[in-house]
């Protein structure tokens, strides 16, 4: 769906191209009808999906072979951390993404944006039992490092190197007791400043960026 008052420009042209290439019918409506389906903001086009398509069957010992970071997210609950973690992720070339099935933000239109469409380029996979998941995970050969600020060793004086599976806990309350039973190691990034703990996106990033730093010096 387009809004009628929108002017003619090549990005919105391709769109409406590519859409019609793959037999996606186009509406003109009026502005109206597109505050009326968006819960958000919009840029004046609106494309009406199904539910996001999560991955299944990911083979945990082919993924460990091939030295990849999974990232796995205990509870994480805002749309726009989750969307920011899955930006990362797709950056530093993360293979899986791994989230619970309840009590935790899901893929939404709110994260695609957010995402700004990596998410479309990711494998994400929902788990009932995340420290279930993690034990599997382990077996198959992955490193399980969780990101936390109490009881943890410094992340940049740690080698964390692929097979590595990066656990970041929920905005609130960190990584649950029997997640963090799975970790083989727990890392803290250094505070220098006044404030005590940084977004768990940011947080997350970060970690992501020294796994991939790390791996390159192997």
């Amino acid at each position: 769906m387009v809004n009628e008052g929108v002017a003619d420009s090549d990005r919105l042209t391709e769109i409406v191209s590519l859409a019609k290439q793959r037999g996606i019918t186009v509406e003109t409506v009026s502005r109206d009808v597109l505050d009326a389906r968006t819960p958000g903001h919009h840029q004046g086009v609106v494309l009406e999906t199904g539910p996001y398509p999560y991955a299944a069957g990911d083979d945990l010992s082919d993924l460990a072979e091939g030295s990849a970071i999974l990232l796995a997210l205990d509870g994480i609950s805002d749309p726009q951390n989750l969307g920011t973690l899955l930006r990362t992720a797709e950056a530093t070339g993360v293979r899986l993404v791994v989230i619970p099935s309840d009590r935790a933000a899901h893929v939404t239109p709110a994260v695609v944006n957010a995402s700004a469409g990596a998410v479309e380029h990711l494998h994400v996979t929902q788990e009932v039992n995340l420290a279930r998941w993690l034990d599997r995970a382990k077996e198959a050969g992955f490193w399980v490092v969780g990101l936390d600020s109490e009881d943890a060793e410094p992340l940049f004086d740690t080698s964390v190197r692929p097979p590595i599976v990066v656990v970041v806990g929920s905005e609130g309350y960190g990584i649950r007791r029997l997640v963090r039973e799975r970790c083989d190691l727990v890392v803290s990034l250094p505070m220098l400043g006044r404030i005590e703990s940084l977004n768990a996106a940011v947080a997350g990033s970060i970690a992501l960026y020294e796994v991939v730093r790390d791996a390159e010096d192997i």
